[in-house]
């Protein structure tokens, strides 16, 4: 088969097509015919060294997410046949083989049938983001009807899925983004309120919608010292979830304000094979959100080839994408 591979850390011109085995199916495992990935910021961090105690052995075949077709199962697969479309983040870290190539092996608990209403990169675009979210609103902060949630990064990757998570369980939703048409699409996805963090302090907009009393959960898919943000927005009480915090922080605020921490970090499962099942059963509740129009993927308007996989890598480190930057075979 046909994939991408590095073959050291590097710059997105590091990749190169090369012909690799495809993957002997193991019991658990289902091989798929890789129809979509997307970029996620793990991806080019893993190629480019940044986080290489989980990168896969070289020659490495990146990316998690992945939309497919199922050519083959594995002895003890019972709830996926051939011909199955499918969705799921699956590989692309250490001792797992990702979807930039033309067949992906997939332990079978990572994934789920692909939302029907979905195209395949409109799908690939999901898994990871969307579990991230789930883990962090659903299983951690276990969001009521009737919170106060505010979302840094409401149209990311993480935050425009937990924007839309928050609002389908009742939450009165708040985003921030940084210009107007960032503000529009975060209205659009269901945002309550939409915040211009570049345009108003913390201090003023916790003022403005809380009466100063700050949101009962704060979502920081922005990490390093937004934390600080996110604390000083919280309510007395409340919950922080963060997916980006490999940093130093002042714990100050979230003591005196008796504030629970949780960090989310989704590849674990992969990591540890720890709990997988819990990732495929998150995105066969997802694909039900998605088809009922709870839940959609915001995508960019640029879509790549796989033989264009430095443009997409480059582009989407360039940060001015708006949405998931996905590939297609």
């Amino acid at each position: 088969m046909k994939a991408q591979v590095i073959e050291q850390f590097g710059e997105a011109t590091e990749f190169k097509t090369v012909d690799l085995p495809i993957p002997e199916v193991i019991p658990n495992h289902v091989l798929i015919r890789v129809l979509a990935t997307s970029v996620n910021p793990v991806d080019y961090k893993i190629r480019g060294g940044i986080v290489p105690d989980i990168a896969p052995d070289f020659p490495a075949v990146l990316h998690g997410d992945v939309a497919g077709i199922i050519e083959k199962v594995g002895e003890g697969v019972n709830n996926f046949q051939p011909g199955d479309e499918v969705y799921g983040c699956a590989g692309g870290v250490k001792g797992m083989g990702g979807a930039l190539a033309e067949y992906m092996l997939a332990d079978a608990a990572l994934i789920a049938k692909k939302p029907k209403s979905l195209n395949m990169p409109q799908a690939a675009a999901l898994p990871l983001v969307s579990i991230t979210a789930w883990e962090g609103l659903i299983q951690r902060a276990q969001i009521r009807s009737g919170q106060t949630v505010l979302i840094y990064g409401g149209t990311g990757g993480v935050g425009h899925i937990a924007v839309q998570l928050a609002k389908s369980r009742g939450a009165k939703v708040y985003a921030t983004v940084s210009n107007s048409q960032k503000a529009e699409i975060a209205r659009q996805l269901g945002a309550d309120e939409v915040i211009n963090y570049r345009k108003q302090s913390v201090e003023s907009f916790v003022n403005q919608h809380t009466d100063g009393k700050g949101f009962d959960i704060v979502f920081d898919t922005v990490g390093d010292d937004n934390l600080q943000n996110a604390f000083q927005a919280a309510a007395l009480n409340g919950i922080v979830i963060s997916t980006v915090s490999l940093s130093t922080q002042d714990l100050t605020l979230l003591h005196v304000k008796g504030l629970s921490l949780h960090l989310v970090f989704m590849l674990i499962p992969m990591l540890h094979n720890l709990g997988r099942s819990n990732h495929g059963e998150i995105l066969t509740k997802l694909a039900q959100l998605v088809d009922e129009g709870k839940i959609r993927p915001l995508l960019d308007s640029k879509s790549f080839k796989f033989n264009q996989i430095a443009d997409a890598h480059h582009y989407a480190e360039l940060g001015k994408a708006v949405g998931k930057v996905t590939l297609v075979v």
